[in-house]
């Protein structure tokens, strides 16, 4: 369990990893730090304006990559 909360360099450093990988089919940082993410072509984007809520959203993107591996139970 985190004793700190995120910080915004930490929120970013995961959208780029998840972008990066293909997980992730559009994100865009406004000036004012938040982020307009979307999953797919024809998801509903998502604005995440606290580094906490992007955390939140990642967990979501691990937890159905992991579970949409083969191999996994």
């Amino acid at each position: 369990m985190r004793t700190t909360p995120p910080t915004h360099a930490e929120a970013d450093a995961w959208i780029t990893v998840l972008t990066k990988y293909g997980h992730l089919h559009t994100a865009e940082r406004a000036l004012d730090g938040a982020w307009t993410v979307t999953r797919t072509p024809t998801s509903t984007p998502h604005t995440l304006h606290d580094p906490t809520l992007v955390l939140d959203f990642v967990a979501d993107v691990l937890h159905d990559v992991r579970n949409s591996a083969p191999g996994t139970c």
